[in-house]
């Protein structure tokens, strides 16, 4: 026994007695220390920030840190003494995570992170502690609301990006012990960011592995189907790598040396041309050919900066709306996640570029007044006139001398030849199967006076580059797009018999529909596929070499 009772006193045998001091020697030693250690971590976190201040480093990042550790007093996460860097590990697969994304993770210093994940000493763990943090509220700010500032990137992006708080996002991911799951919450979570970022990662695997795909030589004739062209195989070359990626069944076709341009053949590019944005008449033309020599690498750099711009949108965008997207030439029509209408459209040409921002669509006007604008008028009619001076009277186009359309004038009776500059009139088209507006437009506010509408020109859609408005949007099916923001109301509104009439009229819609202007090289249809357009603007160009 360890303890005698004797008389009802204790006594304690001599060497249990030496054990026990030993024992209890341990604890008082060692709980001290344990203290100190957590302690000096707090103050050594707390007197780096304020060296940091000190040295300079006052920019948004460190602001976030300090914020960051003043509201947990200073105490370390992720280097606590005496714990398991499991949640440590966790930050740093996270972080490695973001090239998956499209966003790099050099950005966010993994390499130096792991290099000191693997060494150890005070001033190590000081590092890793503080610099894993700092990463980490990067990376949260960055698949929220985008890595660039968005108005910066690209100049022709109005919308306004969403405003995000990494270190309350932080401190509440921490506490509720998911901190993978918050994160995998940040991106946008709609079907078009998730497929955009699984072809992406498909397109990093072939760019790892140096992957070089078949080239077709740009020449300028045209291959068309039954023919033979010396191309012919590098074509067939080229559709046999695109079915490795895409798997399109179409795509699955017998690549040999032949030189002729087989039916099978005519399928799988009439395929290729629709997943390109391109008219679908099997015709290998420059811009097919074009498309064909985008490069794994290539198409890298367009998906990141796809995905780049999902993430500046709003996360709501609303449970009706339409997304016009400029660079595809398409309109969707979105209710409840899914797209009930699709069509083709025409936008500005590079010198009156269409601008991407957001509205509600309030109004329309069915055969709709035509009030040319200043610009228009003077470059692009008043040299027409001044070629046939029919030409405004066979067009419907009046002349005025105010905006209040009160003082018209004779066309005839002008000296256009001798106008110069500005154009010292007012010119509106009337309605009719001439006006440029077509029988409907669809009126939204903004600062661009753009809107969408009908037009007379409907072999534009046939059109692969469909640039050759003055910034506004021609629609391939108005009328639909009408019974999709009118919704029940619809019917009631006769929209039909109002245009038949050919009297101006304005139509209310019983609630304003959001409307979105993107700018996206690469988006997905409602099977889930990818489809691709030429960067007609630049845009992209211009904001990767921002990124840079």
């Amino acid at each position: 026994m360890l303890l005698i009772q004797n008389s009802r006193k204790f006594w304690i045998n001599p060497s249990a007695a030496a054990r026990y001091l030993i024992f209890f020697a341990l604890i008082f030693a060692v709980l001290p220390v344990i203290a100190e250690n957590l302690i000096a971590n707090a103050e050594l976190i707390r007197e780096q920030l304020a060296k940091n201040i000190q040295s300079g480093q006052d920019n948004a990042a460190q602001t976030n840190l300090r914020q960051f550790y003043a509201q947990r007093d200073y105490q370390p996460v992720w280097t606590l003494a005496g714990h398991p860097a499991t949640l440590l590990d966790t930050a740093l697969v996270l972080i490695e995570q973001a090239d998956e994304e499209g966003l790099s993770s050099s950005n966010y210093h993994i390499e130096s992170l792991r290099k000191l994940r693997n060494e150890t000493s005070d001033q190590i763990s000081l590092l890793l502690e503080l610099d894993t943090t700092r990463s980490l509220l990067a990376l949260a700010h960055d698949l929220r609301s985008g890595r660039l500032t968005a108005s910066l990137a690209d100049p022709d992006w109005h919308i306004p990006q969403q405003q995000f708080d990494p270190v309350t996002f932080l401190q509440q991911a921490l506490a509720s012990g998911k901190l993978e799951q918050a994160f995998a919450d940040l991106p946008p979570d709609i079907p078009q960011y998730r497929s955009l970022k699984q072809l992406l990662n498909k397109f990093r695997v072939l760019v790892a592995a140096d992957t070089i795909w078949a080239g077709v030589p740009e020449e300028t004739s045209l291959i068309r189907p039954h023919t033979r062209h010396t191309s012919i195989p590098q074509v067939r070359q080229r559709i046999q790598e695109a079915y490795h990626i895409f798997e399109k069944p179409e795509y699955d076709i017998v690549v040999s040396n032949s030189e002729f341009y087989d039916d099978q053949l005519e399928i799988a590019i009439k395929a290729f041309q629709r997943q390109h944005g391109l008219n679908a008449d099997g015709v290998i033309g420059k811009n097919t050919r074009r498309a064909m020599n985008i490069t794994p690498g290539e198409h890298v750099q367009q998906l990141r900066i796809t995905l780049e711009r999902l993430r500046w949108l709003p996360r709501k965008l609303g449970d009706r709306y339409i997304l016009v997207n400029i660079a595809g030439f398409n309109l969707v029509a979105v209710q409840d996640n899914v797209r009930v209408l699709d069509m083709k459209i025409v936008v500005g040409r590079d010198y009156r570029s269409t601008p991407s921002f957001n509205s509600k669509i309030s109004h329309l006007v069915l055969n709709p007044y035509w009030n040319v604008p200043a610009s228009i008028a003077r470059k692009d009619l008043l040299p027409k006139q001044k070629h046939n001076p029919d030409y405004f009277a066979s067009e419907g186009i009046r002349v005025f001398s105010d905006y209040r359309h009160e003082s018209e004038l004779n066309p005839y009776s002008i000296d256009w030849h001798s106008t110069s500059g500005s154009l010292p009139y007012i010119l509106r088209q009337d309605p009719g199967r001439r006006n440029a507006l077509g029988t409907i437009k669809f009126m939204f506010p903004n600062p661009f006076s753009i809107y969408l509408h009908d037009t007379p020109s409907k072999y534009l859609f046939q059109k692969d580059i469909r640039t050759f408005s003055s910034g506004c949007i021609r629609l391939e099916k108005p009328l639909q797009l009408a019974e999709f923001v009118l919704g029940k109301s619809f019917e009631q509104a006769d929209i039909a018999e109002k245009i038949s009439s050919g009297k101006t009229k304005t139509v209310h819609l019983p609630e304003q529909i959001p409307v979105y202007l993107l700018y996206l090289t690469a988006w997905s249809d409602e099977q889930g596929e990818v489809h691709f357009s030429s960067d007609v603007y630049g845009r992209d160009k211009r904001a990767l070499a921002y990124a840079h």
